[in-house]
């Protein structure tokens, strides 16, 4: 079994890419289930805790919004690579060196909530706690392209489904 990550696009309405990898929508399950089997049964839209290293992942459900949910599922392919390309990981089963399925997975973003962003996987914290890289989600703007719709102008963009999720870096 392996994960991989694909570092999500955080910008600022000037170009900014200091934060981590962020990411959340919600496709429609026509087009965001393409196939793919895992022994790790999970739909579209549940949410999942995500750790552990590529060659060795973990994962387990979660209730979204939780403490111990980092993720949501928002596609299934046959293979990392037909997952939607602003997902901000991805993980992968591989039988014999070759992907079985993928599980396409945004950050479970929550307004209001706060993330730490700046680790091999994003965690769920209590704003008032210490983190490496921690934001707030004030707002997720949908039909935006860029961080210049966030009114504090930080957020994680998402241009292939054109929305933004707007934070405010703690």
């Amino acid at each position: 079994m392996s994960n991989g990550t694909v570092d999500a696009i955080s910008t600022t309405s000037t170009p900014k890419t200091s934060l981590a990898r962020p990411t959340t929508g919600r496709p429609t399950p026509t087009s965001a289930d393409r196939g793919g089997s895992t022994d790790f049964q999970a739909n579209v839209g549940d949410c999942v805790t995500l750790g552990g290293t590529v060659s060795d992942a973990t994962i387990a459900k979660a209730s979204c919004g939780s403490r111990a949910s980092n993720y949501k599922v928002v596609g299934k392919a046959p293979n990392n690579s037909q997952c939607i390309s602003d997902r901000d990981n991805y993980y992968a089963e591989t039988l014999n060196g070759t992907e079985q399925g993928a599980l396409c997975l945004d950050i479970d973003w929550v307004v209001g909530g706060c993330m730490d962003v700046g680790g091999e996987d994003p965690k769920r914290i209590d704003c008032t706690e210490r983190g490496t890289q921690r934001v707030k989600v004030t707002n997720i703007q949908q039909n935006a392209d860029d961080a210049g719709a966030c009114t504090s102008g930080t957020g994680f963009t998402y241009p292939v489904r054109h929305f933004v999720v707007c934070v405010q870096e703690l």
